[in-house]
């Protein structure tokens, strides 16, 4: 039996205690190990070029450079690697400038244990992770962008990944969540955390509302 390596992650996050909570909480997973914490934006950076992380979870109120700018340079010296922010702010504006820079996840603090580490589990597949609040502003970023009209149906692009967008294409054939992994190679379980991610994004219920809105856009390209 093969066992695959844990998820190595950096913690990057100035409140000792909470911090020390995360830590005592990401322990108990197996699949995940904390190689690293930092607790300013400098220290960040240094470590992310220190350790390689596969992840690295951040908050975005740091002290010295800060979390914004910690992101920056990490992506403009890492640019495959998943950032996922833990953070207190929730203002439109810090939102955009994420989706900017290019973090792949967003969740608010108080978010329940189980999600965050699913979050976690998902941008390390390549998939994002946008809590409501940041799916909303997402999308009104997006709706920014040229639209197509018809007579009742209004399609927006959407800001699905390469990877994302072929899951929905095989979930608009109506394939199940098994299918598409043998058709793409993948772990059953990577898909349902890509399928997750589709539906936070096109804020849908359930697969069925999203087979249908890719038929829609498939109709009206």
């Amino acid at each position: 039996m093969t066992i695959s390596n844990p998820l190595r992650l950096l913690l990057v996050e100035d409140d000792e205690l909470f911090r020390l909570g995360l830590v005592t909480r990401l322990q108990r997973e197996s699949d995940i190990e904390v190689i690293a914490e930092a607790s300013d934006g400098e220290t960040a950076v240094e470590f992310t070029n220190q350790y390689l992380p596969d992840v690295v979870l951040l908050d975005i109120g740091l002290p010295g450079i800060g979390g914004i700018e910690a992101c920056r340079q990490i992506k403009q010296q890492h640019p495959n690697l998943p950032i996922l922010v833990l953070t207190s702010h929730s203002q439109k504006s810090l939102i955009e400038r994420l989706i900017a820079i290019g973090v792949n996840g967003y969740c608010l603090k108080g978010i329940e244990a189980e999600h965050l580490i699913l979050a976690l589990r998902s941008v390390a597949t390549g998939a994002s992770w946008w809590d409501q609040t940041g799916t909303t502003e997402i999308r009104a970023v997006f709706a920014q962008k040229p639209v197509i009209n018809t007579d009742t149906i209004e399609v927006i692009d959407n800001p699905l990944t390469q990877r994302e967008q072929e899951i929905l294409g095989l979930i608009a054939l109506g394939k199940t969540n098994q299918e598409i992994a043998l058709n793409l190679g993948i772990a059953t379980g990577t898909v349902r955390v890509h399928v997750h991610a589709i539906l936070q994004k096109l804020d849908v219920r359930d697969r069925t509302q999203a087979a249908i809105l890719a038929i829609q856009q498939t109709s009206l390209k």
